[in-house]
């Protein structure tokens, strides 16, 4: 017999459960002192389909090079897609990269606008990345799922949704504004360290007996 579920208590449970681990990409990232919305916005692009171990590493590499829109301009398309190696698609993403700040400079006067309308309009920009750079950089209320968040609700039984995308929607109706910023800030390791894709740490994971655990067949 499972407890009701409990936001406030699940989520300090987990906070100190991946208190070990590395942070989240894009937190790493802006505590190391790239905190603009351009450089998680960008850092966002590059962690697609991305190992956070690689998503890092890739960031701070390009911003050695190129922290604005203006300074990636003066790229090639060929020399930035060098520095993003080791991302997928590396090509591709230079080009949406130096679309992007083309915008900005001409559209925007070098400001990336602080707003997801504006965001999501940009070619190659998703819920998952204008959310996730609107709540590091500019300290918004939005919630980013990736396929950890999502997979991690859906197992809590909270909802049963079939795409990230329902369950953003789900989470932005269902969970309090002022906690949209910690699912993405603490569910993402969560979902990478402990309640794993395959075999979940289940006989240790902090919040069990809240958890339903919806679709889990053989767990660690």
């Amino acid at each position: 017999m499972k407890l009701p579920f409990n936001l406030e208590t699940v989520l300090t449970r987990i906070e100190q459960a991946i208190a070990k681990y590395p942070k989240a990409a894009m937190f790493e990232l802006y505590e190391r002192g790239y905190t603009s919305l351009f450089e998680q916005l960008v850092s966002c692009i590059i962690s697609v389909r991305t190992m956070d171990e690689t998503t890092i590493p890739v960031s701070l590499r390009l911003f050695d090079q190129a922290r604005t829109p203006q300074a990636m301009l003066l790229l090639s398309a060929e020399k930035l897609a060098q520095l993003l190696y080791g991302s997928s698609f590396p090509g591709q993403k230079a080009e949406t990269m130096l679309g992007i700040a083309k915008i900005v400079v001409e559209k925007y006067n070098g400001e990336l606008p602080a707003n997801f309308d504006d965001l999501i309009a940009l070619k190659g920009v998703g819920p998952k990345c204008a959310n996730l750079a609107l709540g590091v950089a500019a300290k918004l209320s939005a919630i980013s799922v990736d396929i950890h968040v999502h997979r991690v609700v859906n197992r809590w039984g909270i909802t049963q949704t079939a795409q990230p995308e329902q369950t953003m929607v789900f989470l932005q109706k269902n969970i309090p504004q002022e906690k949209w910023i910690d699912v993405n800030r603490l569910l993402m390791p969560f979902g990478k360290h402990i309640c794993t894709g395959v075999l979940p740490h289940c006989s240790t994971c902090p919040v069990l007996e809240y958890c339903e655990q919806v679709g889990v067949g053989k767990h660690r």
